[in-house]
């Protein structure tokens, strides 16, 4: 009788280790263009010689970069988030100055009264104006004018540029074509000590607008929904309209806002030269976009540190060498192309 072969048991499987997807690196912080500001400055320094003077220099120099920020980071929204090459940027900041002139002409009384207070609100009222009507023309010019010619680089250049000409001639019939004296508030005239150097009180108070508008445009476009639907609807348009979201409005909304900043900008150059002309947004325009061809195209933070870059730096060799004034952002800006060509932080290829 034949013995049974013993069964031999499989041995039990044992279940393969759980894979765990190593979390993401964490984003390395480009310090390299973060120091370019303080180097900048320090190295004017042995230059201008005087201690006192230096710190005036660049005290001017950052609240001119403030202001350029302002205006810029307007058209850094429009081009970074929707594409557009906006050329006509500069009639919303015509517009947004002579609103101001305007604004503050029907209150003289609260411009002309030594009271911090009213003459603060004096110019957050004209402010706001500015930026409501550059914001209501930025839709109208975004729908006449941008809408028909989205993805065409060069019709945009030709037809916003031809935009900025109307523009300027409407301000013409409207404010007259001379040039036309915008006061500061009787509080902000003068300077402040800050030991032996002097500093506008102007100047301060720029600063500070900056600050509080590079806090804002972050904290919206990293922080919210909002923001994060923007972002979204550059990388895939059809995967956000297919969640249920309209793109259209929210870049219409885009446009609208960096319209509305360059009527802010408008406000702050005006008072920073104390008089308005309805070509000043044509002037501003080469230092625009020098800025956000340093920054890196469609990157806020690029922008505000190419910002700095250009008021210091036009403020450093004013002092030192007048007559390369002119041509000293120029210089930078191929600089800075040389080092990097795309740019402190180029968030976009196109």
């Amino acid at each position: 009788m034949e013995q049974a072969t013993p069964v031999e048991t499989a041995a039990p499987i044992q279940a393969a280790p759980a894979v765990h997807a190593a979390p993401p690196a964490p984003r390395r912080i480009d310090w390299m263009p973060l120091l370019l500001v303080p180097l900048l400055a320090l190295a004017a320094l042995p230059f201008v010689g005087s201690a006192p003077t230096w710190v005036t220099l660049t005290a001017a120099g950052l609240a001119m970069g403030m202001i350029i920020f302002i205006i810029a980071s307007g058209l850094t929204l429009i081009f970074g988030l929707m594409d557009v090459l906006n050329f006509g940027h500069g009639v919303f900041i015509a517009l947004g100055a002579f609103v101001a002139l305007s604004v503050t002409g029907a209150i003289p009384e609260w411009i002309e009264a030594d009271d911090l207070g009213r003459n603060l609100a004096a110019i957050g009222l004209a402010m706001a104006a500015a930026m409501l009507a550059a914001g209501a023309i930025g839709l109208a010019f975004e729908r006449v004018l941008v809408r028909v010619v989205y993805g065409q680089h060069l019709k945009q250049i030709l037809i916003t540029m031809g935009g900025m000409v109307i523009g300027e001639e409407l301000i013409k019939v409207v404010w007259g074509p001379a040039q036309q004296p915008l006061p500061l508030p009787a509080a902000l005239r003068g300077s402040v000590l800050l030991g032996d150097a002097a500093v506008e009180k102007y100047r301060l108070i720029a600063m500070a607008v900056g600050l509080v508008v590079l806090a804002v445009l972050l904290l919206v476009l990293n922080r919210t929904k909002l923001g994060l639907l923007i972002r979204a609807g550059v990388q895939d348009r059809e995967m956000v309209e297919s969640l249920g979201y309209r793109i259209r409005r929210l870049f219409v909304g885009v446009f609208v806002a960096g319209s509305a900043l360059a009527g802010l900008g408008g406000v702050m150059w005006g008072l920073y030269q104390q008089n308005v002309v309805p070509q000043m947004g044509g002037q501003v325009n080469v230092l625009i976009f020098i800025v956000i061809i340093i920054g890196g195209l469609g990157s806020t933070t690029g922008c505000f540190l190419g910002a700095l870059l250009v008021g210091l730096m036009a403020n450093y060799t004013g002092f030192l060498a007048p007559k390369l004034a002119l041509f000293s952002n120029i210089l930078l800006m191929v600089a800075v192309l040389l080092w990097r060509p795309q740019g402190f932080f180029a968030v976009t290829n196109r």
